[in-house]
This record gives C-alpha cells, sequence and structure tokens, in this order.
C-alpha cells in the first residue's frame, strides 16, 4: 500500500502543489544502469529525483532512517523502501566506500543511482566542487552519467526545518555523458577532469556561483583548522 501511495499517488501531488517544471526527462536512459548526478538544495531533493524521473532511482540514505521504534520508526522504514533508498551507516570508517560499493551493485544490475557530487547539501545556494567519486563508478560501471539540476527545492524545505512549505519547483535532466574518454577509473587525473565536467553541466542548468571549494563542515578544533588550511580547500572561519 505504502509503495502505491508513493510511486502512483506523490508524483502527480508533488507536480501540482509545487507547479512542478520538468525538462529534459527523456535524456534519462529508458533502461540500463546510469547515475544521476544533481545539486544538492535539501533534503527533499532525494524524494523529487525519485519520485519524478521516468523510471524508479536508488539513492542513499542514513541508516537511522530505517532503525526508528513504534509506528514513527515503522512508516519511516516503509517509506525510505518504497522510494528505493539504501540505508548506509555513515558513522562507519568504510561508509564512503560502502556507499559507493551498493551504488556499483544497482549498477552492474541495470539499475539507476542518484548522487550528489558536492556531498552534502549547499547552505549558501553555491554549487560546490564535486568530489571524485561519481567518476570512479561511472568508469567503473562503464555507465553513463545524466546531470541533474534541481531549483527550489531549498524554499519547499528550508536547511534547518523540518516542515513542507509551497514553492515553485524545477528539475531539469541534461543530455547523457558518456566519461570513457577521460580514461580509467584508476586514474586520479581522469576522475578530476571527469566530475569538473559533470559539474560544469550542472552549474549551466541551475544557474548556481561555483565556490570553487569542497562543501566540507567547519572545522572545530585547532588541528583540523590547520590541517584544512595546508589542503588549500577552505577558509579557517
Amino acid at each position: 500500500m505504502i509503495k502505491f501511495i508513493t510511486r502512483v499517488l506523490f508524483p502527480p501531488i508533488i507536480r501540482v502543489l509545487f507547479a512542478a517544471t520538468i525538462i529534459g526527462r527523456g535524456n534519462m536512459p529508458a533502461k540500463g544502469g546510469v547515475i544521476l548526478a544533481s545539486n544538492h538544495r535539501s533534503f527533499f531533493d532525494s524524494v523529487i529525483i525519485t519520485l519524478l524521473s521516468r523510471r524508479p532511482v536508488s539513492f542513499l540514505a542514513k541508516e537511522e532512517y530505517f532503525t526508528g521504534k513504534g509506528f514513527k520508526g515503522w512508516l519511516s522504514k516503509r517509506f525510505f523502501e518504497s522510494i528505493d533508498a539504501i540505508p548506509v551507516n555513515r558513522r562507519s570508517a568504510s561508509a564512503a566506500q560502502d556507499a559507493l560499493d551498493s551504488g556499483l551493485a544497482r549498477l552492474v544490475d541495470g539499475e539507476s543511482f542518484a548522487m550528489y557530487p558536492e556531498g552534502t547539501r549547499s547552505l549558501d545556494g553555491r554549487l560546490y566542487r564535486g568530489k571524485t567519486g561519481v567518476a570512479w563508478l561511472a568508469l567503473t560501471a562503464n555507465v553513463p552519467v545524466v546531470p541533474v539540476a534541481l531549483t527550489g527545492t531549498d524554499k519547499i524545505q528550508p536547511v534547518g526545518t523540518k516542515g513542507i512549505r509551497l514553492a515553485k519547483l524545477r528539475i531539469e535532466y541534461g543530455q547523457p555523458m558518456d566519461l570513457s574518454s577521460y580514461g580509467e577509473a584508476s586514474s586520479g587525473k581522469a576522475r578530476r577532469e571527469a566530475t569538473d565536467a559533470i559539474m560544469i553541466e550542472i552549474q549551466k542548468m541551475s544557474g548556481q556561483e561555483f565556490a570553487g571549494i569542497y562543501n566540507e563542515k567547519p572545522a572545530t578544533t585547532i588541528k583540523a583548522k590547520v590541517r584544512r588550511l595546508f589542503r588549500g580547500r577552505a577558509p579557517l572561519t
């Protein structure tokens, strides 16, 4: 019942409530493994992508959504299962690789998998530098990447809030990208250049300002601040 509600009833409701504009939906291949690489503005992004795409899309979700107690916990688990979310333990030392391995398994099986190259939500609206896991996954699985740009989700569910607000939604799917010309997945240069190419396509559609740095949580210790300073990734504050 829950899967019927989310898969059949929710999509038209979302389109009407948020006056959704969907562009290039047909750019997503109808079959075969494919990665949807999207900008990340809100928690609501994953729900939008998986419910408005032309075919089911798997994505990663924190394990806590699947382990809650009581009726609320049961409902959360069933909802995320119904939209093909994959639980991941973010506290694990191998969480990043576990996430990539989960995505790889889906892609090898000919499924679609959504990723946020920025890693986490943008708090200031800028588009941050993409992490190269998306390129590693695409090159390893030998699948295309469809860049996706979401606009309006940061107003539908602003960062730090739990409620849903009415705002106009726009989702655009770019042309599929074949990354094989960049080289092998084992090449750091190939992964970096391929990832940068993906982010350029996302920016063209979203119109976001490039941040030029990675989207990382603020450093809270002196050691972390010094390490980040010498990496040159972000300012101290």
